[in-house]
């Protein structure tokens, strides 16, 4: 059983070992946020059954980090918890389609747990935000900011200025490459860090969408890597290197299998003025 573990003043984590997934919740002293629902309405009643050992007080707020179904599947249960659901504007667009997909997947895998995925109804929030809103708890206010587009073109943070903490959902992501994925913006990530960054000082507590908690010290190191990432992308193109040959030539901070997605939205979202014949 994951179970919540305090990491600063009443900010906790639960790291959940199917995707490695973390969900966090913070109290004030008139109720709760969570950040991140978990991947299925079973998931997330476990996670109500859990928080529900560290504080009785209501859920006033469930918040979205970004798209992904595996923060955002457990909405109807929070919603039904009293939360009120909250993520980027993007976030809300985007959703009901990217649901629609994975439960239509979902169902064509063997494993249990995806049964419970695709028997999910989402819940899309209704209130949403362009730039930064501010949420009251009460004796404390929470910040949500969508810094920039990354890991999606929704993702947003929240920092809590009092305790010093900043939850990241995935665009920071501890033990793994960051997730590259079919809607990734990796020409963009690493000025959308340096904005999270600037959120951060040299104590801040800083909570990754997968894996353990980590430190300001940590985000700087992968936004230098996914920047090198996105240097690498920009100078293969403007030697014209094809980019179905990009990946071999040259030297990659992660794996380079894992960039497989990352190398071809990076093409594709450089401007024409980057770009040059493919060389013969």
């Amino acid at each position: 059983m994951a179970g919540f573990s305090e990491v600063a003043d009443r900010v906790w984590v639960a790291r959940y070992p199917w995707l490695d997934v973390n969900v966090s919740m913070v109290a004030g002293d008139t109720g709760l946020l969570v950040l991140d629902t978990q991947a299925s309405a079973e998931l997330a009643r476990e996670v109500v059954a859990d928080l529900r050992r560290v504080s009785a007080q209501p859920v006033l707020y469930a918040v979205n980090s970004h798209e992904h179904w595996d923060h955002t599947f457990g909405n109807g249960v929070l919603q039904a918890e009293g939360a009120e659901l909250v993520c980027h504007e993007t976030t809300a667009e985007t959703l009901p389609e990217h649901a629609a997909d994975v439960r239509r997947q979902a169902a064509e895998e063997d494993d249990p747990r995806y049964a419970a995925v695709a028997a999910t109804e989402i819940v899309v929030p209704e209130r949403t935000f362009s730039s930064a809103i501010s949420l009251d708890l009460g004796d404390r206010f929470v910040e949500l900011v969508h810094p920039g587009r990354g890991h999606t073109a929704g993702d947003l943070v929240v920092r809590v200025p009092d305790a010093d903490v900043v939850l990241a959902g995935d665009l920071v992501e501890e033990g793994n490459p960051p997730g590259f994925g079919d809607d990734c913006f990796p020409m963009e990530w690493p000025l959308t860090l340096d904005t999270v960054l600037s959120l951060t000082t040299s104590s801040s507590v800083v909570v990754p969408g997968h894996g353990a908690v980590v430190d300001r010290e940590y985000v700087e190191q992968q936004r230098n890597e996914i920047g090198i990432v996105a240097e690498t992308i920009r100078d293969l193109a403007t030697r014209g290197v094809p980019v179905a040959d990009a990946l071999a030539a040259a030297d990659w901070p992660y794996d380079p299998r894992a960039l497989t997605r990352a190398v071809t939205r990076g093409y594709e979202q450089l401007p024409r003025a980057q770009k040059r014949l493919p060389l013969v």
